[in-house]
């Protein structure tokens, strides 16, 4: 495993160092790894989101813009 050298500000290193110390992770490092590894999870998930928006926009199933879509599909749930 690489070794790297990071620095945290004090809020950061404080909740840190809480999550170790509640037992939730063993270590800092344990922790932030699970951190990158949900980030890359919800980042792939996102980039299948937005594949399926852009192949939606491209068929030609409607000419409204995301932003229309958005506005659209918040008014609807908003009533």
């Amino acid at each position: 495993m690489a070794r790297q050298s990071i620095s945290f500000t004090k809020p950061n290193d404080e909740w840190l160092k809480e999550q170790v110390d509640n037992k939730e992770y063993a270590s800092k490092s344990e922790l932030v790894n699970d951190l990158i590894r949900q980030a890359r999870k919800q980042q792939v998930q996102i980039d299948w989101i937005q594949a399926k928006l852009e192949k939606a926009e491209n068929s030609g199933f409607t000419t409204d813009s995301k932003e229309q879509i958005l506005s659209k599909s918040k008014s609807l749930l908003n009533g």
